[in-house]
């Protein structure tokens, strides 16, 4: 387990010998804000880093507390979208391919907290796992031929999903999606295993680009103000419940940027402290990662036909 000290350490003395490009999806609050800050203060500036998100305003403000960077090259930018929309997603990772000459850093950690029912959009897909999982799946599907053109170039290319590596369950392969006996503890449950288990069949897929999925701990976040209007009244309850027990968007930043930026090739999962857990509670197969695959595959298809 790496001490802060360490980990402040090691992400400001990472060196690049050329201008990374670097990209948020959810980076406009909570840990993605966080990550999205420590990478910024590493590079001192100097990277194309592009927040993704819904909220224009959050952004600006976050890319104003970014460093000074003294390259010409350098890049801060924002761009909009809803991740509960896979046509959404599709537009943002269509308009990227199309201008981006590589991606070094693909970073998602957005959230979704509800305690209420199947909650499908108009593409048939349930709103939490549009976030937690479908969504997450397409941006890094779609835009792996920018990660392969980085790896091509002898360059860092490595993907980061924030939610809970090794906190999943067993997969129920007889309903995937869960379309048939939704509740929230069931999404809560499957949507990390699907993570877990969409970075070893994406390791397969893309050699030479490094899949890590960690479990960000208790931080303080704004989510339950975010998430469902039921909850918003109880997050300053929340917030000093937990505060002695959790930690800040920021130290839970530098933690996530360390396990990003000392990750090898192949699927990794780690912990709130950037731990390898190796294979511990990992809930997939050979058999059970093609039909996850299969399985979201064919909701892409009908999300986008839908």
């Amino acid at each position: 387990m790496p001490s802060l000290s360490k980990v402040l350490a090691d992400n400001n003395a990472y060196k690049w010998a050329y201008l990374p490009v670097a990209l948020f999806v959810g980076g406009t609050s909570g840990i993605g804000r966080g990550t999205a800050q420590a990478f910024a203060k590493a590079t001192k500036g100097n990277a194309h880093i592009i927040i993704c998100g819904r909220d224009r305003s959050a952004a600006e403000s976050l890319i104003a507390s970014f460093p000074k960077p003294t390259s010409q090259d350098a890049k801060h930018e924002f761009i909009q979208c809803d991740v509960t929309r896979m046509k959404n997603v599709q537009a943002a990772t269509s308009s990227l391919l199309s201008r981006l000459p590589k991606l070094n850093y693909l970073v998602i950690t957005c959230g979704f907290m509800a305690f209420r029912g199947r909650d499908e959009t108009e593409e048939g897909i349930d709103t939490k796992l549009a976030v937690h999982y479908y969504g997450r799946w397409k941006f890094i599907n779609d835009l792996s031929p920018l990660l392969q053109k980085a790896k091509e170039s002898g360059e860092d290319s490595k993907v980061l999903t924030v939610l809970g590596a090794g906190m999943g369950g067993k997969v129920d392969v007889d309903d995937l999606g869960l379309k048939k006996n939704f509740s929230v503890t069931a999404a809560g449950l499957q949507a990390p295993s699907y993570n877990d288990i969409m970075i070893k069949s994406l390791a397969k897929r893309y050699p030479g680009i490094a899949f890590v999925h960690t479990t960000p701990g208790v931080v303080r976040t704004s989510i339950f103000q975010q998430s469902h209007w039921a909850l918003r009244p109880i997050n300053p309850v929340l917030t000093v419940l937990f505060y002695p027990f959790s930690r800040s968007a920021s130290e839970c930043g530098e933690n996530m940027l360390w396990s990003l930026l000392q990750s090898e090739a192949g699927a990794n999962r780690r912990n709130e402290k950037g731990d390898d857990i190796g294979d511990s509670r990992y809930y997939g197969s050979e058999e059970i990662e093609a039909k996850l695959w299969e399985h979201t595959e064919e909701e892409m298809k009908r999300a986008l036909a839908s």
